[in-house]
C-alpha cells in the first residue's frame, strides 16, 4: 500500500457543542511516486501512528506534548475579591448571626430551660443511655434533616424563596448539629477500650496534622459566608477549581481524615461506631450532591463530573484533570487564610470546648 502519512495540527477543528469529525491535514510521505494525484487520497486508508484525543469537541494530538486544561464549565472556588465587600453586608451578617446564636441559646441550649434536654433526654431513653446507640441516633436524625432539606431545597425554595429556605434551613441543621458535638465530646471516652497509642512518640503531631489537613477539605460553599448566613442570595454552586480538582467531595474526605485522625487517637468503640456513621452520611451525600447538581446544570455538571472524581486526585493520574501550571495559587486565597487561622485557633480553644460541653451535661 501506498504510505501516506497524516500530520495534526493543534487544534485541528473548532470547539463545538455539536459531534463533528475531525479532518486531519494530509501530507505525502516524502517517498510517494511523483504521479500520485491527490484526488486517490479519498481512496488510501489513513491511520495515524499516534493516538489522536478529543476534549470538549477539539482534536489534539496525544505527542505534542502535555494537553492544555480544559475550559472551566463551572465556577471559581474560593474566589474573593475586598473590593465587592460592603460594611453594609457584613455589618448585616454580624447583625443576624449575634440574633440567631442568641436565640438558638435561649430556645434549644439554655441549662434548664432549652428544649434540647428533653430531645436529648428521650434519645437517651430510647438508646437504652447506651452511648453508641444515642450517637448513632443522634447522627441520623440530624442527617436525616440536614440532607433532607438539602434535596426539597428547589420545592422549597420556589414556595418561600431562596433566603427564607435558607434560614429554615439553618434553624433546622445548628441546633442539631450543637447536640451532636457536645454529646461526642462529653462521651468520646465511653464504650469499650481497643488501643491506646497516645504515648507513643510521634502520634500526636500525626493526629494534629491529619485533623489540619483534614479542613482544608472543606467543600467551597462553605466558604460564602454571606450567603450560608442569606445576607447574599444563596445558590447551588457548580464549582471546579481549587480543593475540586482533587476530589468532586471534598467534605466527605476531610471527614474521613478527621474520623482517621480522631479515632487513632481515642481508640475505643465509641469513636468507630461515630467514625461509622457520619462516614455513612458522608458517602451517601456524594450520591446526593452528584444528582442535585445533575439536576441543576445537567450537562455542565457532567462535564464537571467526566474531569473530577470521588477519589482523590484518581482525575489527576487517569489524565482526565488537567492541572494548570499555577494551581497552586487556586489556595492563596482569602478563604484558606480563613481556614488556617479557624483551625489552628479550634486546636486552642480544644480545652474551652470541652468545658463548656461539660457544664451544659449533655
Amino acid at each position: 500500500m501506498l504510505a501516506v502519512r497524516t500530520k495534526l495540527a493543534r487544534p485541528l477543528c473548532p470547539a463545538s457543542t455539536h459531534t463533528v469529525p475531525c479532518q486531519p491535514r494530509v501530507r505525502l510521505h516524502p517517498r510517494a511516486p511523483v504521479g500520485f494525484s491527490h484526488d486517490a487520497i479519498n481512496t488510501v486508508s489513513l491511520k495515524p501512528s499516534f493516538d489522536v484525543r478529543r476534549r470538549d469537541g477539539v482534536c489534539y494530538a496525544a505527542d505534542d506534548g502535555a494537553a492544555e486544561p480544559a475550559p472551566l464549565v463551572g465556577e471559581d472556588a474560593a474566589a474573593f475579591s475586598v473590593e465587592q465587600q460592603t460594611t453594609k453586608s457584613w455589618t448585616l451578617f454580624t447583625v443576624l448571626l449575634t440574633v440567631v446564636l442568641g436565640a438558638i441559646y435561649l430556645v434549644w441550649i439554655q441549662p434548664g430551660v432549652g428544649l434540647a434536654d428533653d430531645y436529648l433526654g428521650a434519645i437517651e431513653a430510647l438508646s437504652n443511655d447506651n452511648p453508641e446507640q444515642a450517637i448513632v441516633i443522634i447522627l441520623g436524625i440530624f442527617a436525616l434533616f440536614h440532607s433532607g432539606l438539602a434535596g426539597l431545597r428547589p420545592r422549597g425554595e420556589a414556595i418561600i424563596g431562596a433566603r427564607a429556605y435558607r434560614v429554615l434551613f439553618a434553624l433546622g441543621s445548628l441546633p442539631l448539629a450543637i447536640v451532636a458535638i457536645v454529646f461526642f465530646i462529653n462521651h468520646r471516652y465511653d464504650g469499650t477500650p481497643l488501643w491506646d497509642i497516645r504515648g507513643m512518640p510521634g502520634v500526636h503531631s500525626l493526629v494534629w496534622l491529619l485533623n489540619f489537613i483534614s479542613f482544608y477539605f472543606l467543600y467551597p460553599s462553605t466558604f460564602n459566608i454571606l450567603e450560608v448566613a442569606a445576607v447574599d442570595k444563596p445558590k447551588l454552586h457548580l464549582w471546579e477549581t481549587g480543593i475540586m480538582r482533587i476530589t468532586r467531595h471534598p467534605q466527605m474526605v476531610g471527614q474521613g481524615i478527621w474520623c482517621l485522625a480522631h479515632t487513632l487517637w481515642i481508640g475505643n468503640s465509641f469513636m468507630i461506631t461515630t467514625s461509622a456513621a457520619l462516614m455513612v452520611h458522608h458517602l451517601f451525600g456524594c450520591w446526593h450532591g452528584d444528582r442535585r447538581l445533575d439536576d441543576k446544570y445537567g450537562e455542565a455538571f457532567q462535564k464537571v463530573k467526566s474531569r473530577t472524581s470521588i477519589m482523590p486526585f484518581q482525575a489527576i493520574w487517569e489524565g482526565r484533570q488537567q492541572l494548570p501550571p499555577d494551581f497552586y495559587k487556586e489556595f492563596l486565597r482569602v478563604p484558606y487564610a480563613a481556614v488556617t487561622a479557624f483551625t489552628l485557633g479550634a486546636y486552642f480553644v480544644h480545652p474551652l470546648m470541652q468545658s463548656a460541653s461539660f457544664y451544659l451535661g449533655w
